[in-house]
C-alpha cells in the first residue's frame, strides 16, 4: 500500500513522542480549518438525504454543471478504475501514489510518465491521470497543454482524469467548469483547503451518464449525514473561502522564506505546502522528527514536503527546530 502523511501513531511509536506533542506538517492540510457550526440532530438521527442540495452547492462552488458527492476523493480514486475495461493508463508522476496503485489493482496496464513524455505516449493511452496542482511538488501544467491532451483522448473515447484536491486556493486554474464534457473527469475534496480531512467528503465532476454509473457502483448513502450537512455549509461560505485564500498565500510565502533562510530552498509549492529536494532529505526529516516535527519524506525523489504551521507557537517551534538542525 502507498504511504501517506499524517500517521502520528506510527511516528509516536518510532520516536517515543506522544501523538498530541507533535507538530504535524506532513499532510498539506489547511491549519486554519473551516469552523464547524453545531450539527442538527437529524443529521445523525436520519438516513442521509441525497437531495439535500449538497451537489448543487458543489457545482456552484466549483463552477461545474454536475457533481457526485463521494466519501472523499479517495473513494473516486478507488472506484473509477473499476468502471472501465482493462486498458492502458498513463499517470503523470511522481505524484500521489494511490492513482497508479488502484488502476493496477483493477487490472489495467499503468505507465508512469514525466510531463515531457506524455505527448509521445498519448497515442497509445486510453486514460491519462494528472494531479494539478501536483502532489508533492505543486507543479501546474499549463491549461492549453492539458486541454490538448484531453481533446486527443476524447477523440477516441478516452479519459483525462484531473485530481484538483489542492486547487481550491487557486480556482482560476481549475478545469472543473469543463467537466460536463465527455472524457474529462475532475476530482475535488474538502480535505485540503477546507481543512476537513476527517469529514471524508469529495466530489466527482463529470458528464451525467458517467456520474450515474458511478453512483450505482457506490450504492446509496455513500456520504454520511454530518458530512453532507457540514459540506454544504462550507461550500456556500464564500466569505470564508475568500479570506482563507489570502491567508494561505501569505502563509505559503512566509514558509518559503523561513525555509530559505535556513538553507532549505523550495523548488516547488502550492498554497498549502512547500517542496524541497536535497541530498540529505532523509537526515533532515529524521532530525526534525526527533524534535517532534513531522514532515513528509519522498525517498524516490529525495524530497521533503512541509505543510503550513498554524498559529504563532507552531511557527516559532519550526523556526527553532530548523535553527537547531542547521547548527545555529
Amino acid at each position: 500500500m502507498p504511504e501517506h502523511g499524517g500517521n502520528l501513531s506510527a511516528a509516536a511509536r518510532r520516536w517515543g513522542i506522544p501523538p498530541d506533542a507533535w507538530l504535524d506538517l506532513s499532510t498539506g492540510i489547511n491549519p486554519w480549518p473551516w469552523p464547524l457550526p453545531p450539527l442538527p440532530p437529524e443529521a445523525v438521527h436520519r438516513l442521509p438525504d441525497e437531495d439535500d442540495g449538497l451537489a448543487e452547492a458543489a457545482c456552484r462552488c466549483y463552477g461545474a454543471r454536475h457533481a457526485l458527492p463521494v466519501s472523499g476523493s479517495q473513494a473516486a480514486i478507488t472506484w473509477l478504475p473499476r468502471l472501465r475495461p482493462a486498458c492502458r493508463v498513463g499517470v503523470i508522476g511522481p505524484t500521489y501514489a494511490e492513482h497508479a496503485h488502484h488502476w493496477r489493482l483493477a487490472g489495467h496496464a499503468v505507465l508512469t510518465l514525466s510531463p515531457d513524455a506524455v505527448e509521445a505516449a498519448l497515442p497509445d493511452l486510453d486514460v491519462l491521470v494528472l494531479v494539478r496542482p501536483n502532489n508533492p511538488d505543486g507543479r501546474v501544467i499549463p491549461r492549453d497543454t492539458v486541454l490538448a491532451w484531453w481533446q486527443a483522448l476524447r477523440a477516441r473515447d478516452g479519459w483525462l482524469i484531473v485530481d484538483e484536491a489542492f486547487m481550491d486556493a487557486t480556482p482560476q486554474h481549475a478545469l472543473a467548469p469543463l467537466a460536463h464534457e465527455p472524457g474529462l473527469i475532475v476530482f475535488r475534496s474538502l480535505g485540503k483547503f477546507f481543512g476537513l480531512p476527517g469529514l471524508r467528503l469529495g466530489f466527482v465532476l463529470a458528464e451525467r451518464p458517467l456520474l450515474q454509473k458511478m453512483a450505482e457502483s457506490l450504492g446509496p448513502w455513500s456520504v454520511s449525514g454530518p458530512g453532507r450537512y457540514w459540506g454544504e455549509q462550507a461550500l456556500r461560505d464564500t466569505h470564508w473561502q475568500s479570506r482563507t485564500r489570502e491567508k494561505l498565500q501569505q502563509g505559503r510565502v512566509r514558509l518559503g522564506e523561513l525555509l530559505t533562510r535556513n538553507g532549505i530552498v523550495p523548488v516547488g509549492y502550492s498554497s498549502l505546502f512547500q517542496y524541497v529536494v536535497m541530498d540529505d532529505a532523509a537526515a533532515v526529516a529524521e532530525a526534525l522528527a526527533a524534535l517532534g516535527i513531522l514532515v513528509r519524506h519522498f525517498p524516490a525523489t529525495s524530497g521533503l514536503r512541509f505543510g503550513l504551521p498554524g498559529e504563532a507557537p507552531s511557527w516559532r517551534r519550526l523556526a527553532r527546530a530548523l535553527s537547531i538542525i542547521g547548527g545555529d
